[in-house]
């Protein structure tokens, strides 16, 4: 089900390159629900089996996207306020108990805690709302963006690479794919946890 998509997406970064790692990756950094898992492994397997890409570059345009969503992100939420996140959020899956925990979290860990939540799926692409309500200084906000995206986006690079050695996996055995989904959702439930959850349960 998924190849066709896949499949258009290798086609559309053959003229579409960095900039459409960029773009897609800035929309990922918004409320839009694009995983970043999506977008820069497979770029990562096209460069390293065509080298229209490199590496590197993917990462530089992986993270400035990211940077620029993110910025967004953060712009509005220190423009319209608290008020407005907390009436609409909730049709975003962002509730009312989940806006003060973000923003106990972010308040009190500052750009550390916006480090560590670029390196978290759902919360990489949420966090600019509380730090934009609670008015961290956009220098450093953009410094942890930076740095925890650029992280990221090697690591998914880092993936992309070894899952396409994988030829099971790109033949579609249920068994490999179950596999890594199940190491995917490992790892990230345990940084979760530690980053996040339980300083929220200990702030509380």
């Amino acid at each position: 089900m998924l190849k066709p998509i896949i499949d258009w997406y290798l086609g559309a970064l053959d003229s579409g390159g960095y900039g459409l790692v960029a773009l897609l990756m800035a929309v990922e950094s918004s409320i839009v629900p694009l995983p970043s898992e999506l977008v820069i492994p497979p770029a990562a397997h096209l460069a390293v089996t065509t080298g229209r890409m490199s590496l590197p570059g993917i990462v530089v345009a992986a993270t400035l996207g990211s940077w620029a969503g993110a910025s967004l992100m953060y712009g509005a939420a220190r423009l319209l306020g608290r008020p407005l996140v907390a009436r609409w959020g909730r049709y975003l899956l962002v509730t009312p108990a989940k806006l003060e925990a973000a923003e106990r979290w972010s308040a009190s860990y500052g750009p550390y805690g916006v480090f560590a939540a670029r390196l978290l799926p759902v919360i990489r692409h949420l966090i600019g709302i509380p730090a934009g309500i609670v008015r961290l200084p956009y220098g450093w906000y953009s410094a942890a963006t930076l740095g925890g995206s650029a992280i990221w986006s090697a690591v998914l690079c880092w993936v992309g690479v070894i899952a396409g050695a994988d030829q099971a996996l790109l033949a579609g055995d249920m068994h490999r794919i179950t596999l890594w989904l199940a190491a995917a959702v490992a790892v990230l439930g345990v940084m979760y946890w530690w980053f996040v959850h339980r300083h929220m349960r200990r702030r509380d």
